[in-house]
């Protein structure tokens, strides 16, 4: 069973916000950062890591994602703010 993390991205606070889902969350991160992946957080500049959750499985964080996806952007926001009130990028806290 492979480990998954439902996370998301904003470009700042109460910014446009991404969510997404990695198995891999630290190289996921980086990319969205640097920009190497192109789409939303590329264009729409979703750098800091706001929130993350990790899951014992893949397929459970996909529900999750899925499920939050389906959110109103309020709950979405309480969501981070629960954890993260001022928005600050979490990156540096994953090493």
């Amino acid at each position: 069973m492979k480990s998954g993390f439902v996370y998301i991205m904003a470009s700042r606070k109460n910014g446009t916000i991404y969510i997404g889902v990695t198995s891999d969350l630290t190289k996921r991160v980086y990319e969205h950062r640097e920009g190497l992946i192109a789409g939303f957080t590329k264009q729409f500049g979703c750098k800091l890591l706001v929130w993350f959750e990790m899951f014992d499985d893949v397929q459970e964080a996909r529900r999750r994602e899925l499920q939050i996806k389906e959110w109103k952007r309020s709950w979405k926001i309480r969501l981070i703010e629960e954890r993260n009130l001022d928005w600050g990028d979490l990156y540096p806290t994953l090493f």
